[in-house]
């Protein structure tokens, strides 16, 4: 089985863990009464706070700014504020239910999707229960409200986003030859962190 958060970290290059704090993890999982994948809390101890390729945003626990719990409740909050009871869906890809198989829609818990990033396009990442509750799996929303499923890990989901593949649904595709390119978010408003860019063997 192929191991894509390997793959993830030879794209990016050496992470900084400068925010690695396991007890922030813990609290934040506590009060959401589910636990993120390994993988993911992974690459957000080695690079988040950061904007990947000029588009993509990983938030943290441990942060004042840019802190990841307060991103899930923001945009959970939003979410949850949206009547996902009407019948008037222009599209089936705009009926969640109808894409994830789900029969109610929640926001930010355990039984329901839970933020995990976005972009400045619009876009929305998601981990999604499985509707046997079994596990979860990734489902992302468009700018224009369409929902797509992807039956795999935020690893794999993050390394074909990377190589230019539609991980946000049809011709969704954000990829940008050679290097990734690695924005440290500024922790305060006089910050001015350095880019970086993953290795060039990485790509």
């Amino acid at each position: 089985m192929r191991d894509y958060l390997s793959d993830v970290f030879a794209m990016l290059g050496p992470g900084g863990q400068h925010f690695a704090d396991p007890g922030a993890w813990t609290e934040l999982e506590a009060e959401i009464g589910a636990e993120f994948p390994g993988d993911y809390k992974a690459i957000v101890d080695a690079y988040a706070p950061v904007q990947i390729n000029e588009h993509l945003y990983l938030s943290h626990p441990a942060t004042e700014r840019w802190n990841l719990g307060e991103k899930i409740r923001e945009t959970s909050r939003a979410w949850s504020e949206l009547d996902w009871d009407r019948e008037d869906w222009l599209e089936p890809e705009e009926n969640i239910r109808v894409v994830l198989g789900l029969e109610g829609v929640r926001f930010g818990t355990k039984d329901g999707l839970i933020p995990l990033t976005g972009t400045d396009r619009g876009e929305y990442v998601f981990l999604a229960p499985l509707p046997d509750g079994t596990g979860h799996r990734i489902c992302a929303v468009e700018h224009d409200g369409s929902w797509y499923e992807y039956q795999m890990s935020f690893s794999e989901w993050l390394y074909r986003y990377l190589v230019g593949e539609d991980m946000v649904g049809p011709n969704s595709s954000a990829f940008y030859p050679g290097p990734v390119r690695l924005d440290p978010l500024p922790m305060s408003a006089e910050d001015r962190p350095a880019r970086m860019y993953g290795p060039e063997q990485g790509m």
